[in-house]
Parts: C-alpha cells; sequence; structure tokens
C-alpha cells in the first residue's frame, strides 16, 4: 500500500478533528475526489479512517500507555497519524506490521516532521511488539473505564447506558455499534419479488452478500458494496439507501392509499418517499430546515420517481397556520443525539455532550409542539428518533400523551411480530435482573413505542412511537 493512500487518510482524519464535517460525508467527497483509485485503495482509506475514529479512545489508551508524551500533548499531524496507525498495528493483520512503522516515518518526515521519526518509530514498534498482551482497566475495580476502552465509547455514554438498561445489556449495546452494519437497501414498494432477485442477483455477481431483512421483504441487507450510486437499480429509482427502521417508522404509521401526509423534518427524503409509495392516490408535504436539505430530498424524490411529493424550506419550530388540521399522518423525526447510529457515523460519540443532549430535548419539544396540530382530529402522529437517551424518546412520548393530549396508539400489528418481540425479550431480561425503565411509562404509553437496540435488533438503533389525536367535543 502506497504513501499516497495514507496521506488521504492522513488528511481527513486532521479535517475531522478541526470539524470540518462529518466523517461519514467527508469520507464520501474524498473518495469521489480520487475515484481514479484502485478498488483496494479506496478500501484502504474507507476502513483505515473509519476503524481509526470507531476505536479512537482505544487506540489513545494504548498510545497513552507507550508514549512518553501523552496523546492530548501531540501535534495534531502526530496525534492522528499516530492513531491511524496504532489502528493498522491492532487491526489489520494483513499489513505487515514492519510496513506500518516505516510508512508512518517516512509521512512524518514529508509533512515537516522529520525530527519525530524516531519517536514515531519507537512507540509503534513497542505496540507492535506487546500487541497480544495490551492493558485493559481492571474489570473490576473500574468497570465504566474498562467498557470506556474497550468498546471506545466515552464513559458518560457506558454510564448512562449501564444505568438504564443495567451493565450485561448495555454491554450488548456498546458490542453492537461496533459491530460491521451492511448498506440497508429499500426496493420500490411496486418493484416484484422476481425483480428484487434478479438486482440482488447481480450485486451478488459483482462479489457482494445480500440478503433480506428479518423484518420488512422489501428491505435487504448489503456487504462488500463499493459505492451505492454503482449498486444495481439504483440509479433508475428502483431502490434507495434506507434503514430499516426508518422503514418500520413509516409502516407504524399505518398510511392509507389517500391520504395526506407530512414529513415535518424529511431529509433526506427516505420516509417521504416511502409514504409517497403507500399513500398512492394522496400527496406527502416534506419539509426542511435549508435548501441545502431541500435539495437532498428533490434529489432523491427525482430519482425514485416519487410524483406525489412536493418539497419546501420550512421551520420546524414555526407553526404553519395553513395546515393546521389537514393531515391524516404526521411523521416527526426529529432532530437528535443520533446515538442509534454510531456504527454508521463514528465521531457522533466525540462530540455529543450531556448538556448538548438538553438543548437537544428542548428543541424536539419545540418542534413537535409547533407540528402536532397538523394532524387532523382522528389523525395520525409518528415520533421518532435515531437515538438511544430516554430523555428524547421515552420523557417525549409522556410530553406528547399528557401535555399535548394525543392518545398512545399500540404498536400491536402496525409492526412485525419479529420487532416486536425482540422489544418483549428485552423487557423480559430487564425485569428478570431487576432494573426498572429508566421513565415510567403507563401499559398505553409503552404499547405505543419501541426503542429498537444495536445487538439486539437488525437495524440502526432507533425509536419509534405512535398516536392518535383525539376528535374534538362532539365529534365521533
Amino acid at each position: 500500500m502506497g504513501v499516497n493512500a495514507r496521506e488521504i487518510v492522513l488528511d481527513i482524519l486532521l479535517a475531522l478533528e478541526r470539524e470540518e464535517d462529518y466523517s461519514h460525508r467527508l469520507i464520501k467527497a474524498v473518495l469521489d475526489k480520487y475515484d481514479y483509485l484502485e478498488g483496494r485503495e479506496k478500501a484502504f482509506i474507507k476502513r483505515v479512517t473509519e476503524g481509526t475514529l470507531e476505536r479512537g479512545l482505544e487506540l489513545d489508551h494504548y498510545l497513552n500507555h507507550f508514549s512518553s508524551l501523552p496523546v492530548g500533548k501531540m501535534r495534531p499531524l502526530i496525534r492522528c497519524l499516530m492513531r491511524m496507525s496504532a489502528y493498522q498495528l491492532l487491526y489489520m493483520d494483513a499489513v505487515p506490521d514492519s510496513a506500518v512503522c516505516d510508512e508512518a516515518c517516512k509521512l512524518a518526515a514529508k509533512r515537516g516532521f522529520g525530527r519525530l521519526k524516531g519517536f514515531v518509530n519507537g512507540v509503534l514498534r513497542t505496540i507492535s511488539r506487546n500487541k497480544e498482551n495490551l492493558p485493559l482497566p481492571d474489570e473490576r475495580k473500574s468497570p465504566i473505564l474498562h467498557d470506556s476502552v474497550r468498546y471506545s465509547m466515552p464513559e458518560w455514554l457506558v454510564e448512562l447506558w449501564r444505568r438504564e438498561y443495567g451493565p450485561e445489556t448495555a454491554r450488548t449495546i456498546l458490542r453492537g455499534l461496533m459491530a460491521i452494519r451492511p448498506v440497508s437497501l429499500r426496493f420500490r414498494l411496486d418493484t416484484s419479488e422476481e425483480e428484487r432477485e434478479r438486482l440482488c442477483g447481480l450485486m451478488r455477481e459483482q462479489g457482494m452478500r445480500v440478503e433480506r431483512s428479518p423484518y420488512l421483504p422489501y428491505v435487504y441487507l448489503v456487504e462488500h458494496a463499493e459505492g451505492t450510486e454503482a449498486l444495481p437499480g439504483f440509479r433508475e429509482g428502483m431502490c434507495t439507501i434506507q434503514d430499516v427502521s426508518s422503514a418500520l417508522a413509516v409502516e407504524a404509521a399505518g398510511i392509507g392509499q389517500g391520504d395526506f401526509v407530512v414529513d415535518v423534518c424529511a431529509a433526506p427524503g427516505g420516509k417521504s418517499i416511502l409514504a409517497s409509495e403507500k399513500a398512492v392516490h394522496g400527496r406527502v408535504l416534506a419539509r426542511d430546515l435549508s435548501g441545502e436539505k431541500l435539495e437532498r430530498i428533490t434529489e432523491n424524490v427525482s430519482r425514485m420517481k416519487a410524483g406525489n411529493v412536493e418539497a419546501q424550506v420550512f421551520d420546524a419550530t414555526s407553526t404553519d397556520q395553513a395546515l393546521l388540521g389537514k393531515a391524516d399522518v404526521v411523521l416527526l423525526d426529529v432532530p437528535c443525539s443520533g446515538l442509534g447510529v454510531m456504527g454508521k457515523k463514528r465521531d457522533i460519540k466525540y462530540r455529543v455532550k450531556p448538556e448538548g443532549m438538553e438543548s437537544l430535548q428542548a428543541l424536539q419539544r419545540q418542534i413537535v409542539t409547533a407540528s402536532a396540530g397538523y394532524v387532523k382530529p382522528g389523525g395520525t402522529l409518528v415520533y421518532s428518533t435515531c437515538t438511544i437517551h430516554s430523555g428524547e424518546n421515552q420523557d417525549m412520548v409522556r410530553f406528547i400523551a399528557r401535555e399535548l393530549g394525543f392518545e398512545p396508539v399500540s404498536l400491536e400489528g402496525a409492526l412485525p411480530e419479529s420487532v416486536l418481540g425482540g422489544k418483549r425479550q428485552i423487557a423480559a431480561q430487564m425485569e428478570e435482573r431487576g432494573i426498572a425503565p429508566a421513565v415510567a411509562l403507563t401499559e398505553a404509553e409503552e404499547a405505543a413505542c419501541i426503542q429498537l437496540l444495536p445487538g439486539f435488533a437488525e437495524a440502526d438503533g432507533f425509536f419509534i412511537a405512535r398516536f392518535r389525536r383525539k376528535p374534538e367535543a362532539g365529534q365521533p
């Protein structure tokens, strides 16, 4: 592997350290820029970048143990170089250790740090010699710190999940977030099973592994896909990238063929497009905050040929008086901390802070309060997030039901039994271990929502809750 690919990884990591963008977007942009590279080089860039981010806290722990200079005091370029090199040593057996150390020294010299070649080489070779006996914090004395390092997760998040779910379930979540997640491919509802299998066969011929989701027949899980736009059927609008959890939120809404659906925070448009396919003779209003987000929606809507979707820029914290009482279904997938998708967006865990989550909860309440009135009496509101945090999820169920006066509606019959069975399994485990829910809900409120957890569900970490607007006085 040439220096060029490693230098690209180094530049990506430096840009991420400056928080110029989120990793999934920056990696895609860089791979598009260097599209002329061989497939193995692009795969190397993606794996080393994502792996270094995912294992960042663990790598820092080992670097701090073997280095005389703490990671936090290293120059940014050397810090990023040491992390990506340590990742290669520990998690990429196909790359010789000597090559990793030599290339790191060459790259340090090329970028103006030739005087630190001895330091770089010494620390990395020490890690190489000791990689079969790396020191972890004592699990009995410091269980939270141990899990923080082992699963490379900030201590406060480990503590949060241990408190809400108990140690065993928390570890399953942590392991689930580190597992490699396949691409989730959602086919158009009017695509026949024969056509889906034909396209999947083409993917398999290209070396991809393709399996149907256990939850929905029109969602498939694809591994070893290099670039989504090259997937058979993608450019023709026969399929799109959408996690099964997002599709389940639309399933929960029970959309009828003539319904008017409002998707309040719609970008990139996955739920709006699926809703439009269900509302065959109805229409979907897809809104989001900025022109950039609108462009992402319209691009996907156009490719998927969703002719009954209208996209608009609108601030969800404001109420559109003209929409009050008009919608059969309102989809509220609100901005959240994103803790459920850290397996795909690996730098979220380094950016999210407890105080930021509190401000997010305030924003969520503002959006829900401003938009709930769009639901017509008897209509449906679906609240969803891609996070694992009771303050953003179960607390909001209580708020919608008790403060806004919506009636919780059971998800039984609306979601597949394979999904609901997982919910009951987790609840039974927690009860058996004597762990009470972090937020106490009524029986009706509990039946109206589901928290999908990494490690348990074949999906992103996701939360879905369903409500019905009570009829006005005098109405049936």
